[in-house]
């Protein structure tokens, strides 16, 4: 064979190539843009809380389904209710989202004291009856927090009724194994209460929830 003759043949064999990888190859998978992916998933501790029906909620609730957790408290003047309006905003796409498992919201309140089951109930019915809220004692709360990667603390007498609490902005997301996998940071920007932004958490959601495990 000359060497016009293996000329063709290259070009013909890439040609092929070409058409094979644009036609039958599979193509990539999209790539969430937003999350903070932890290097390695967190598993939690073992806790034990009472949600706003009065029930126990334990590590074991967060199994089987995806989990977007907000920790704060009802009496938050700013972020908390900023977050869980832009949360439920979102919450019948993420209900949509055709994944082999759920997409839930929990809000977790760090200020047991003022946090009664029944203000829960009725604070966060006003948001999303759907979404999930609880509390506990602190020496439940703290190292589960902690797991997540979060802080709060009062850094305020608690003499006085309408003491502040400070606590993580970010949103954490669970996978169905119960494991933290990373977390949606609040966006800064000048005159705005720094909140995550829930269209972003949208499109991450719905690349995540659809993956196969």
């Amino acid at each position: 064979m000359n060497k016009l003759s293996l000329g063709l043949v290259a070009v013909l064999a890439l040609a092929v190539g070409v058409v094979i990888a644009i036609n039958i190859a599979p193509p990539q998978s999209e790539k969430t843009e937003y999350i903070k992916l932890y290097p390695q998933a967190r598993a939690l501790p073992k806790f034990s809380l009472i949600d706003s029906n009065g029930q126990v909620l334990t590590h074991k609730n967060f199994q089987q389904q995806w989990t977007l957790i907000f920790v704060g408290y009802t009496f938050c003047p700013d972020i908390c209710p900023t977050t869980l309006a832009d949360l439920s905003s979102i919450y019948p796409q993420l209900q949509k989202i055709d994944g082999q498992y759920p997409i839930k919201v929990a809000f977790i309140s760090v200020d047991p004291a003022r946090d009664t089951t029944e203000r829960l109930a009725e604070y966060i019915d006003f948001f999303e009856p759907e979404f999930i809220a609880a509390t506990g004692e602190h020496a439940d709360i703290f190292p589960f927090v902690r797991a997540m990667g979060m802080m709060y603390s009062i850094s305020q007498s608690t003499d006085d009724p309408n003491y502040l609490v400070d606590h993580s902005a970010s949103i954490v997301l669970i996978n169905p194994q119960g494991n933290v996998i990373g977390r949606f940071k609040p966006e800064f920007a000048p005159g705005k209460v720094a909140v995550s932004d829930s269209e972003r958490i949208l499109h991450d959601m719905s690349i995540l929830a659809t993956e196969q495990p």
